[in-house]
């Protein structure tokens, strides 16, 4: 064959710089956005740090009630919210402003997470870029107190198709990453967790026998008959039992809260703040939390009297901030937009809580806002809004659904809370049992299974009803 030149036609995404930058900034928290500004500045001599000043006349919600103070009437309405035309909001000042706090920088501590730590590990092990695969997705599925409560099942699909797992691969890693610090991390239930730190310990240690066969189950009954009732039904003597029930003790039931935690407070920055003023709920991007950026005039200036090569320079980093101050600007209308309709669907989450909140997918957002779904799952990433309910992250405001006897649905949020409602009013003596609480909400008008009952409790750490029974 010949070599020969061929021209073709085709079409074909290309993601742009500019494109890639918006991406990455929309998906950054409030603390990361900040460091990233800190940086562009730093690099960047055409970007610099602006005064802002605040307007007295410019309304701010209250902490208290919710309820925005002095309002003058110019801006009721839903039209109303966000930013002014011609004003850009990273020049301007909104209700959310807090004078004299102190940055996110100096509030939030970036400390060493437990899945940080895991992973630290996991990249020191001698492991096939298979096993690290694996383990990686292990490690994101471990929540904050250590607990791997995710089905391995549902860890198999997530690898897939990437990696085809079996289950008994799965386990093998499992057990690699339960020899991690700190002891008893990766555990599936309280027993694993507490077998997995005495393992370390010498043979020689008194009780040591006793309370593995304590934790592989036994010990879920002391709380109800207590040491001697325990040693009688095992028929111990009460004093090993006692050894091995201290030595219990003395193991930690959420090893992963030993990572990360600090003796400081740390703080959470919201992105927006909502409020409600005139009986309408109002949003508005927390401004205060946000450094403010502009281009600096002198050296823009500079470039029509420069030589060839120092205003190519000064070009090109002229172009990089104009695309990061749009960027940052498009970051904030998408923000915006999002949490509009956050407030428009749960509206009620708003005012009355858990139990009002109403099932809400990204599709459903998304198609309202006219925006892709991936794009949202962006803009609610690690991102907060202040309310009146106390600071909670964008994703509460999403719930799956069950189907109720009105022909509407249930969110699962709203499902739990009713459940632990009704457990907080239960008799100790005589506690619910699953089926007993399904036949409550569906005499409510939510008919949900005994299963989904379990399922629910289980995730609120609710122990069953046999396990909640207490004799006074």
């Amino acid at each position: 064959m010949k070599p020969r030149l061929q021209a073709s036609l085709g079409q074909n995404l290309v993601m742009t710089p500019q494109l890639r930058q918006a991406i990455r900034l929309l998906q950054l928290s409030a603390t990361e956005l900040e460091l990233e500004l800190v940086e562009a500045v730093e690099s960047n001599p055409l970007l610099d740090w602006t005064e802002s000043s605040i307007s007295a006349s410019q309304d701010a919600p209250s902490e208290g009630n919710g309820e925005a103070p002095g309002g003058d009437g110019a801006h009721e309405g839903v039209e109303e919210w966000g930013p002014t035309d011609g004003e850009p909001w990273y020049e301007r000042i909104g209700p959310a402003d807090n004078s004299g706090a102190d940055t996110m920088a100096e509030q939030v501590v970036d400390d060493d997470t437990l899945h940080d730590h895991l992973l630290w590990q996991l990249h020191l092990s001698p492991l096939s870029a298979r096993d690290r695969s694996i383990g990686a997705t292990l490690i994101e599925a471990i929540e904050d107190d250590g607990y791997l409560r995710e089905p391995l099942d549902a860890i198999a699909q997530s690898l897939a198709p990437a990696i085809n797992a079996s289950e008994d691969e799965i386990i093998a890693v499992l057990h690699t990453i339960q020899r991690f610090d700190p002891v008893g991390v990766g555990a599936r239930d309280l027993g694993e967790c507490l077998r997995l730190q005495l393992q370390p310990l010498s043979d020689d240690t008194p009780g040591k026998a006793l309370a593995h066969t304590l934790a592989n189950g036994p010990l879920q009954k002391l709380a109800k008959v207590g040491t001697k009732g325990l040693a009688s039904e095992m028929k111990l003597d009460p004093d090993e039992v006692e050894v091995a029930v201290q030595l219990l003790r003395t193991l930690d039931p959420r090893p992963g809260s030993q990572i990360g935690a600090t003796d400081h407070d740390t703080y959470v920055a919201p992105d927006v703040v909502i409020w409600r003023q005139h009986g309408l709920w109002r949003v508005s991007l927390a401004d205060s939390m946000r450094p403010r950026i502009t281009i600096h005039r002198g050296y823009e200036g500079m470039i029509r009297g420069a030589s060839a090569s120092d205003a190519s320079y000064l070009r090109g980093h002229l172009q990089e901030a104009r695309w990061l101050l749009k960027s940052l600007e498009a970051r904030g209308e998408t923000l915006l937009k999002v949490a509009q309709c956050l407030i428009k669907q749960q509206a009620g989450f708003l005012e009355f809580g858990d139990s009002a909140l109403r099932p809400l997918t990204l599709r459903e957002v998304a198609a309202e806002i006219g925006m892709h779904e991936s794009t949202v799952s962006r803009a609610i990433s690690r991102k907060y809004a202040r309310t009146p309910r106390g600071t909670v992250p964008l994703r509460a405001f999403f719930a799956s659904g069950v189907s109720n006897d009105s022909g509407g649905e249930s969110s699962s949020t709203a499902i739990q809370a009713m459940i632990r409602q009704l457990i907080e009013g239960e008799d100790p003596r005589k506690p619910l049992s699953d089926a007993r609480l399904a036949a409550s909400l569906k005499s409510t008008g939510v008919p949900v299974a005994r299963r989904t009952v379990a399922k629910y409790r289980e995730a609120m750490n609710i122990p069953s009803s046999q396990d909640r029974v207490r004799i006074a």
